[in-house]
Parts: structure tokens; C-alpha cells; sequence
């Protein structure tokens, strides 16, 4: 991944996904927000204690940043319901996040121009996706339970399902995340299926940036167009928020939408 410096504001592009004129996209570092320590600073997410007034200022700063006229969220609850965004006056009405509604979803897909899917993590992966022959872009909250559920490929379906895509056009970005370096579960047995166990190493650490690979591959993409960010967040806490590092923290965005 690419870093770019916009003012205050870090954020990090993925190299094909950055060839794309048409598309705007990011993966923003912490710094620069508004939230004092914990959260400090660029915080997005409601619901942690920090004031609501910081993490609005933080989402206004990121869209001023990348660009657009609204900015969207989910209300995430590591499930596999994908909101799909056809017609931002029926879909988004609303009064939160600048106007628009927060749909209980984990996965977000937009036909919309000028408007910024935003998905909010710390430690969890963000997946981006864009097909740019329908003009179709897409964005995942994949927890380890998503990825169980597999909202990767539910994603895509619905891509295909709802804009006519074809999985072999689409291009994939997984974003900074809990890395195979650090993604340890004890308990595994018991919380992922046997089918995971092969992504496991001898200290019961996960690959769960190969398992995304693996599942958006199985969904049609082609694995030449599967950017895989490589950064991880526990490793990385100056940089991005980490839950399995900090406990009490901020979650960071990533963001993706249309021109």
C-alpha cells in the first residue's frame, strides 16, 4: 500500500485500486482526529465513550479529505446482511452520519456517485471492492466472524445479484488487520470451522488475510486482482487502532466511493 499525506490526515491506497480515476479510496491512520487519549485521534466509531461530537468532526474530516457529498456507516454486528444502495434519497434517508440513516449491516454495496461507503475497524479486516466495468464499488467489515460467515463472497454475490457484475472484473483490496503474526486463537476449536484450521500455524496464530484471498478467489475474483495490504494492526498501534493491542481504543476507516 501507498501512504498519502493529506493536511493532518494519513491515509493508506492500494496500488491497483489507486489506478482507477474514477474511484476514491483510503484506508486512514489514526492521526489527526479530533479524540483525546484513548481514542486519540482520527476515531469513527460511536459507542465507545468517546464524545459524539469528536467522532462527527472525525467523518467530516475524512470526507472534506477524500472527497464527495456524503459519507455512510453501518451499524456492524459481525453477520453477513449486505445493504445494497441504488438510490441514495430511498436508501439513505435519514439523520445520522450527515443526514443519511446507519443500516444494520456488515457489507455495503453503492451504484452512487459521490458517495463514501465507510466501514470502521480495529483489528478486523476492511475488504474494498470495484468493478469497473459496471462502476460498482463495495465495502466489508470482515471480523473473524464474518469471515466464518463468509461476507466476502456474500458480497460479491450481491454484486452480481443486484449491478449485473461479473466476479471477474471486480478488484480487491484487504486492508490493514490483524495479522497472521499476531491473529492467535486458543480456543479455535471451538469458534472456527475445520476448514480454517489449515490457515493455522504451531502457536494457533490464523491467516485471515489468506483466508479472504482464498474465499474472494472461490467467489470468481482473480487472485492477480487481490491486493493484499500487509499491515498489520497489533503490530502497528502508532499507526492504526488495535482492540487485541490497546483493549480500550478508537476504531479507524476505511473508505471507498465513486467520483
Amino acid at each position: 500500500m501507498k501512504m498519502v499525506e493529506a493536511g493532518s490526515l494519513k491515509f493508506y491506497q492500494f496500488k491497483q485500486l489507486a489506478e482507477y480515476n474514477e474511484l476514491r479510496h483510503g484506508v486512514f491512520a489514526r492521526q489527526g482526529g479530533a479524540s483525546a487519549p484513548p481514542f486519540a485521534g482520527l476515531n469513527v466509531s460511536h459507542g465507545l465513550g468517546d464524545p459524539e461530537s469528536n467522532v462527527e468532526a472525525n467523518r467530516r474530516r475524512i470526507l472534506q479529505t477524500i472527497g464527495g457529498d456524503a459519507i455512510a456507516f453501518l451499524h456492524q454486528v459481525h453477520g453477513d446482511r449486505i445493504y445494497i444502495i441504488d438510490d441514495l434519497n430511498s436508501n439513505l434517508a435519514g439523520d445520522r452520519n450527515g443526514g443519511l440513516k446507519t443500516p444494520e449491516a456488515d457489507g455495503v454495496v453503492s451504484s452512487c456517485v459521490d458517495l463514501v461507503l465507510g466501514i470502521q475497524v480495529a483489528d478486523c479486516q476492511p475488504v474494498l471492492l470495484f468493478d469497473p466495468v459496471q462502476r460498482i464499488v463495495a465495502n466489508i467489515h470482515a471480523g473473524w466472524r464474518g469471515s466464518v460467515v463468509n461476507i466476502a463472497g456474500h458480497t460479491v454475490a450481491a454484486m452480481e445479484a443486484s449491478f449485473g457484475c461479473q466476479a471477474k472484473h471486480i478488484r480487491a483490496g484487504v486492508g490493514p488487520s490483524l495479522g497472521p503474526c499476531c491473529a492467535e486463537f486458543k480456543h479455535f476449536r471451538s469458534e472456527l470451522p475445520e476448514t480454517f484450521w489449515q490457515y493455522k500455524d504451531s502457536r494457533d496464530r490464523f491467516d485471515f488475510w489468506q483466508i479472504s484471498v482464498d474465499q474472494l478467489s472461490v467467489a470468481g475474483l482473480k487472485r492477480e486482482n487481490i491486493e493484499i495490504g500487509g499491515l498489520c494492526t497489533r503490530c502497528n498501534t502508532d499507526r492504526f487502532f488495535s482492540y487485541r493491542g490497546e483493549k480500550q481504543t478508537g476504531r479507524f476507516a476505511a473508505v471507498i466511493g465513486l467520483k
